[in-house]
């Protein structure tokens, strides 16, 4: 960069989220003046509109592509030792699990691609053979419940404290005397220009707010293809999830209990502390397609676009979501069946083709740089990903990463490497909702 790291302003857009605060606290932590930086959002840090402000997140090491093993590698070893973040890292081990013969040969797959990666995760990963086996892990699900299945225990797995992390950089970033700007000054509208119309000199937020900047870098999450042209790179998509809540004595027989997946059902994670039990379903996931036009684009578009839950607390999700997971816990915790469901929402994520991030500046406008795409598997890097979105804007992140994380068009994104394409919330019996014109 020509200027000196003190002298550069650096607007993030949804820096109340996972990669947003990421990056704000990288560009801290790399010497750029607190005051220089500004982190806008919707909502105050940790946003409520975040898939990232969450109860919890799992932790794993999944090798989608090839710069996984590097990064997730990263982050693991942040959340173990960084002082930050290591109150959040939960160790409790990974089990990965699967019935159908289709799922059991994608799981030794997995397994094997673990191994090949040849960094030790031969070391932190078992392949269970059996249900006993599988049960020595988890002692607390019922072997009727798991005729068959197969299974990887990783010891590197466990889950993330998600939305308590992010406050907790939201704070350290209050400490260094970063500045925010939330509600109508926070959310962004479009970037601005210089005379020549390319070069990015700042953002301006929908109360007309306006930040001047040397950089602007958008990590709006699942809102990222509404607001800026992304050439359908990117599609977003609601994944479901319900809460129960535990005695004091049930939560205690599964304090420790590892995370517990599989790929045809879903997964849960061990009590927190208040005793709640966090379920999800396994599936594509879905849309909410609408004509809508983003900034840069020439006309509408036919795009999947976002509805914040916290805007809109009285949302249901679809009547499929809810016999989906009541059909995981009746398999995961079947002595819970009949617990009260709370807390029902839609978790939003945009999907790239790749399910890669995209990470680069945009090839129309310079100085504004995108950080998005999460692809539902993000949230366990929000300790280095930030790092590498500074090495970026300073012109120098590596090349493997320039390459993977590129702006590539074409692709299936409403599929992404997912099993089936997402199916639209408008098609779905259930999903009940207000008619307010808010996105």
């Amino acid at each position: 960069m020509t200027n000196s790291r003190e002298n550069v302003k650096v607007v993030v857009a949804g820096g109340g989220g996972t990669m947003g605060s990421s990056t704000a606290l990288h560009l801290v932590r790399s010497g750029y003046t607190p005051s220089n930086i500004t982190v806008l959002d919707t909502y105050p840090i940790p946003s409520a509109q975040s898939a990232g402000n969450d109860l919890n997140k799992i932790m794993g090491i999944h090798l989608r592509n090839k710069v996984d093993v590097q990064i997730t590698l990263e982050a693991r070893d942040m959340w173990r030792n960084d002082e930050l973040f290591k109150p959040f890292f939960h160790n409790t081990g990974r089990l990965d699990c699967e019935g159908s013969e289709e799922g059991i040969a994608d799981l030794r797959k997995q397994y094997q691609d673990l191994i090949d990666a040849d960094v030790g995760l031969d070391k932190t990963n078992e392949w269970l053979e059996t249900e006993e086996e599988i049960l020595a892990k988890m002692p607390r699900l019922q072997q009727d419940q798991i005729k068959g299945w197969k299974a990887i225990f990783s010891h590197d797995g466990g889950w993330l404290a998600a939305g308590k992390a992010i406050n907790a950089i939201g704070e350290e970033l209050r400490r260094q005397g970063v500045k925010f700007g939330f509600g109508g000054a926070g959310a962004f509208k479009k970037p601005m220009f210089a005379d020549d119309g390319v070069t990015c000199i700042g953002a301006e937020t929908v109360d007309g707010t306006k930040y001047y900047a040397d950089k602007v870098v958008l990590a709006t999450g699942a809102w990222s293809p509404t607001l800026v042209d992304l050439d359908d790179q990117c599609c977003s998509k609601a994944w479901v999830y319900a809460m129960i809540q535990l005695s004091p004595e049930e939560a205690a027989g599964y304090k420790d209990s590892p995370v517990v997946y599989n790929g045809d059902i879903g997964f849960f994670f061990e009590p927190n502390e208040d005793g709640i039990i966090k379920v999800c379903d396994e599936f594509p996931g879905f849309t909410r397609f609408k004509q809508h036009q983003p900034y840069g684009a020439d006309k509408p578009k036919h795009i999947s676009v976002p509805r914040s839950h916290a805007k809109h607390p009285t949302d249901t999700y679809p009547d499929a979501s809810e016999k989906g997971i009541r059909k995981a816990i009746s398999t995961f915790l079947p002595q819970f069946k009949d617990k009260e469901l709370f807390n029902r929402a839609l978790c939003w994520c945009t999907d790239t083709a790749d399910a890669a991030l995209l990470i680069c500046e945009h090839p129309k406008w310079k100085n504004f740089i995108l950080a998005t795409g999460d692809s539902g598997h993000t949230f366990k890097l929000l300790p280095n990903i930030g790092k590498h979105v500074v090495e970026l804007l300073e012109d120098n992140l590596a090349e493997d990463l320039t390459h993977a994380w590129r702006w590539r068009p074409g692709g299936d994104a409403l599929k992404s490497r997912r099993a089936a394409p997402a199916k639209d919330l408008a098609d779905m019996p259930g999903w009940n909702h207000d008619s307010l014109p808010k996105i």
